[in-house]
C-alpha cells in the first residue's frame, strides 16, 4: 500500500474517528485534537502497519493508547508552577485533618475483607491497587498475564460479595 493509498484509507474513517474521539473526551476540542494526534502518529508510524490486516482496528487502538497516556499524564500532574514574582505552588493535594468515624470503620472493613484473602489472589489485588500494572505483576509474581487477571478478577468479586453491605 502506497503512503497516498494509506492517507486516503485513513482519512476515509474521519467520521468514524470523530464519533470515538468524543465518546473518549466528552468535549468537541479535545476530541478534535486527540484526531489530530491519531492522524499524526498514524502517519508516522504507516511503515509499522501490516497490510492484509484492518486499518480501522489498528487506528482506533492508536487512538485509544494516546487518550490514555495523556490522561495518566494529566492525573500525574500534581503541582503547577505559576510564573510570578513569587512562584505559587498550585493543585497541592490537601487531607483533611478530620476523618469521619464511619469512613474509618468503612476502610476497616475492606482492609479485614482482604486480609482474609488467600495471598495468591490478595497480592496480585494489593499490588494493582499499588499502581503496578497487570505485566508487572505477572512478571514479579512469575506468572501468566492471564493468571493474574482471572485472580484479579475472582478477587474483586469475592469483595464485592464481603462487602455487599456498603453498596450504595
Amino acid at each position: 500500500m502506497t503512503q497516498e493509498e494509506f492517507s486516503s484509507k485513513l482519512l476515509s474513517y474521519h467520521n468514524h474517528l470523530s464519533y470515538f474521539a468524543y465518546t473518549l473526551t466528552n468535549n468537541r476540542e479535545k476530541a478534535k485534537d486527540l484526531i489530530q494526534d491519531t492522524y499524526l502518529k498514524a502517519l508516522s508510524n504507516s511503515d509499522k502497519y501490516a497490510v492484509d490486516t484492518n486499518l480501522k482496528a489498528w487506528v482506533y487502538t492508536i487512538m485509544k493508547h494516546i487518550f490514555i497516556n495523556n490522561y495518566r499524564r494529566s492525573v500525574n500532574e500534581k503541582i503547577r508552577l505559576e510564573n510570578s514574582e513569587d512562584t505559587i505552588l498550585l493543585n497541592l493535594k490537601r487531607k483533611s485533618e478530620f476523618a469521619l468515624p464511619e469512613s474509618k470503620l468503612v476502610l476497616n472493613d475492606i482492609r479485614q475483607s482482604i486480609s482474609r484473602l488467600r495471598s495468591d489472589q490478595r497480592i496480585p489485588f494489593e499490588m494493582l491497587t499499588e499502581g503496578y500494572k497487570y505485566i508487572e505483576i505477572a512478571d514479579e509474581m512469575n506468572i501468566s498475564i492471564g493468571t493474574v487477571k482471572s485472580r484479579i478478577f475472582i478477587t474483586r468479586r469475592k469483595l464485592k460479595e464481603s462487602l455487599k453491605d456498603y453498596k450504595s
